[in-house]
């Protein structure tokens, strides 16, 4: 586990630019393509980096057996940049509805339970490794 300083620094710096962008994205310029798919990319990077410290922090307060990995907070912090895109793509579209979201995050949280389950699995006690 990293220390908790660092993701909060990482997770700062992250919503900082993604939101920064944004702002100034949605002032400056036309939804043109090129500007759709830049929206796209820093709302991922605005809602990991909000995420990446809270997903720190349950992990560190409820521990599992093995103990989660840095690549492994990463991941679950982008679900929720990835979920936050497709619901926004949906959105533009039209096609949102409250069963197509919720049935987007019953399929990211059995994702992350199936990845977690592998790794759970591949998880031998005397597998620590010295750092």
């Amino acid at each position: 586990m990293p220390s908790f300083k660092r993701v909060l620094l990482t997770g700062i710096i992250i919503t900082v630019i993604g939101w920064a962008g944004l702002v100034a994205l949605i002032q400056l310029t036309t939804p043109t393509l090129g500007p759709r798919w830049l929206f796209f990319f820093l709302l991922y990077l605005a809602i990991s980096g909000i995420a990446l410290p809270i997903v720190a922090f349950l992990n560190i307060r409820f521990p599992s057996t093995p103990p989660i990995e840095t690549q492994g907070i990463v991941r679950q912090a982008s679900w929720f940049g990835v979920y936050a895109c497709i619901l926004a793509w949906l959105q533009l579209g039209r096609v949102m509805t409250s069963f197509l979201g919720i049935a987007i995050a019953i399929g990211f949280i059995l994702i992350e339970m199936f990845i977690r389950l592998r790794e759970r699995s591949r998880w031998h006690p005397g597998d620590v490794e010295n750092d």
